[in-house]
């Protein structure tokens, strides 16, 4: 009689069927891996659906998806929406509509280790089954980090580190080769260097601000192109079409890491990238709250198997993280461009001051690749991160500056922070590594926050007047 029921339960399960295809897909235990949308499961639970997709609303020099583009489609309550709305729109709303039950306008936070099956046949039919692979919170926030990047999906994890390294062991195995930016965060180039390489792979850490030196540097075992735009904490740009071109010319992958930058900057994937890694802890996040990362896929393909890693690795974001993130990400365009406006006016307060050496920001008409960044960055908007070197001690400088800076290590929020990299947040990378790049001993790097920019501009002038 149980071999009966037993049968009668495998034969309705179809290769074409919801729980067959979750059986078979790359993201078992919860995943629904073939693409659906939470729009078609999450409404049971207070879920959401995502309008129809948006203009650019941003910036006309950006490229807009074409009508190939593989981002998804939702149809749910997309009826009730004007039609082509603005990114800043999608940032606030992404999709999300009142809870069905109780009418509340914000993404009920679910916490829940597991989820209760029906039955046996209808095993998945709410779409979740164990919050190691999905939760309704953290699947709410992956789906509109991806629309905001016009992705296909996403996942989310617990820090920007933690994509990255999704995003080397999802698409490397020992033997292969990536080439990557030789300036990146110093988390990223030591993860290499200190996990990866001992594992068997290899890495060619070179300048992307040429792609012919990319292109060169390319070997047989090539996996992965790696690019950072702009680089941690340097701000050199990658020209993301050109490598990207290179990438497709070679049958290779392109990820880059547009933490420094955002959507509201730079989308990669409107580049030719095929993944983009954020950072959500930055600008996402924005108030120094919480941690995050994401790893945005551009296919259905690459999105399985970024999923199926993060299955293995149980590499999830808890679900209040994911709901804080989802309410903060709300202002990050309003603080994007009050954060650029003001890094503009101290970038230029810097070049004239006479303890200043050198200042970098990709507004100023003094960096060199400020064609690359007004073709490349939107909206005129170029980000709150800069830097400078001091002609005296760095060292004092940290110690004698006064409040609203911040001495800590982070960027992107609304706080101003100030870091000496050489013995803070690139402290780990090899002296001549660091040098070779341009990361002096007094190198600063600063993150504007939206603070008054003349409050901040008399704070650097009060620290720098005392070396």
């Amino acid at each position: 009689m149980l071999a009966q029921k037993l049968a009668r339960s495998l034969s309705s399960r179809s290769a074409s069927s919801p729980r067959m295809r979750f059986l078979n897909s790359s993201c078992s235990n919860g995943s629904n891996a073939a693409g659906s949308s939470i729009a078609g499961s999450v409404g049971v639970v207070g879920g959401a659906a995502r309008p129809g997709p948006g203009r650019d609303g941003v910036a006309p020099s950006a490229p807009s998806p074409s009508s190939s583009s593989p981002v998804r489609r939702f149809s749910a309550k997309s009826h009730s929406w004007i039609p082509d709305v603005g990114l800043d729109t999608d940032v606030v709303h992404g999709g999300v509509v009142p809870d069905e039950k109780t009418g509340a306008i914000l993404t009920p936070v679910y916490l829940s280790t597991t989820f209760v099956q029906e039955s046996v046949d209808k095993y998945l039919d709410k779409g979740y089954s164990y919050s190691r692979t999905n939760n309704p919170t953290v699947k709410m926030l992956e789906e509109k980090v991806a629309k905001i990047e016009n992705g296909h999906d996403s996942i989310c994890v617990s820090t920007g580190m933690a994509a990255t390294a999704s995003c080397i062991n999802a698409f490397m195995n020992a033997g292969d080769h990536c080439v990557i930016t030789n300036c990146s965060y110093g988390g990223t180039n030591r993860i290499c260097r200190e996990q990866f390489v001992p594992l068997g792979m290899e890495f060619s850490f070179v300048d992307f601000t040429d792609p012919s030196i990319v292109e060169k540097a390319i070997q047989p075992n090539t996996k992965l192109i790696f690019s950072e735009s702009p680089t941690n904490p340097t701000l050199t740009l990658a020209d993301l079409d050109a490598i990207s071109d290179v990438a497709k010319r070679h049958g290779l992958l392109h990820v880059c890491d547009s933490t420094f930058a955002t959507p509201y900057v730079c989308r990669p994937l409107d580049h030719g990238a095929d993944l983009t890694i954020q950072s959500l802890t930055k600008y996402y996040d924005g108030l120094n709250i919480g941690t995050g990362g994401a790893l945005v896929a551009k296919t259905p393909e690459l999105y399985e198997r970024i999923k199926l890693v993060q299955n293995m690795h149980g590499n999830i974001m808890s679900p209040m993280t994911a709901f804080l993130m989802l309410q903060t990400m709300k202002t990050m365009g309003l603080r994007i461009r009050r954060q650029s406006e003001s890094a503009m006016k101290i970038a230029t307060f810097l070049e004239g001051h006479p303890q200043v050496s050198k200042v970098v920001y990709p507004g100023l008409a003094s960096h060199p690749q400020k064609e690359l960044a007004d073709r490349q960055h939107r909206d005129n908007l170029h980000g709150g991160m800069l830097w400078f070197d001091v002609k005296g001690d760095p060292i004092k400088l940290m110690d004698v500056v006064k409040r609203p800076w911040t001495l800590c290590e982070n960027l992107g929020a609304a706080e101003s922070i100030i870091t000496a990299c050489a013995v803070m947040t690139h402290a780990n990378m090899i002296r001549e590594d660091r040098l070779k790049v341009g990361i002096t001993d007094g190198f600063i790097r600063i993150s504007v926050g939206i603070e008054d920019a003349d409050d901040l501009i008399r704070g650097l002038d009060d620290a720098l007047g005392q070396l």
